[in-house]
């Protein structure tokens, strides 16, 4: 613990090791962004936060289809797919086990045109691509009012070095 006034010359230090005794409980699961947000329905966050991403697909993908069928009508129609080539039924699939893939041999990106969800980089504009997938159809034409947040650029660039964020201030 370090002091906050202004003069260094009275800095105390107190060294102790952290305090781990306790019981802690998984509060939340964000493995891609948005996804628990939009597609788990308010009465089953605390069951989809605590479930193991093995079993998130058997237990939610309905859901996640159902959610996915309301916010797109498109995807009522079986053949619909998006610009992934996926249904409703496969992208929901998809969507339910919410973990954040990482290529450890290939390209890292959420979408660059070509690779799909092999990670993530700092640049790269997810929330637009989950609209895109949502919204934008086989060849992300349809809704375009919805398939864009429009939030193109960081107010700050980021940083060639660790920690690569820029500073808020």
């Amino acid at each position: 613990m370090v002091s906050c006034s202004d003069d260094d010359d009275a800095v105390i230090v107190i060294q102790s090791a952290p305090d781990f005794s306790g019981t802690y409980l998984q509060k939340d699961q964000l493995g891609r962004p948005a996804i628990n947000t939009v597609f788990v329905s308010s009465g089953s966050k605390d069951d989809f936060n605590v479930t193991t991403p093995s079993q998130q697909n058997s237990a939610f993908q309905s859901m996640f289809q159902d959610n996915l069928m309301a916010l797109s009508p498109a995807y009522t129609n079986p053949e619909d797919t998006n610009g992934l080539g996926l249904n409703a039924e496969e992208f929901s699939g998809l969507l339910a086990t919410d973990v954040l893939n990482v290529s450890l041999d290939g390209t890292t990106t959420f979408f660059d045109g070509t690779n799909v969800l092999t990670g993530r980089n700092l640049t790269d504009d997810v929330i637009t691509v989950e609209l895109l997938l949502i919204f934008g159809g086989e060849d992300f034409t349809e809704n375009p009012n919805l398939s864009d947040d429009h939030v193109d650029a960081n107010d700050k660039e980021f940083s060639n070095s660790f920690p690569y964020l820029a500073s808020p201030w």
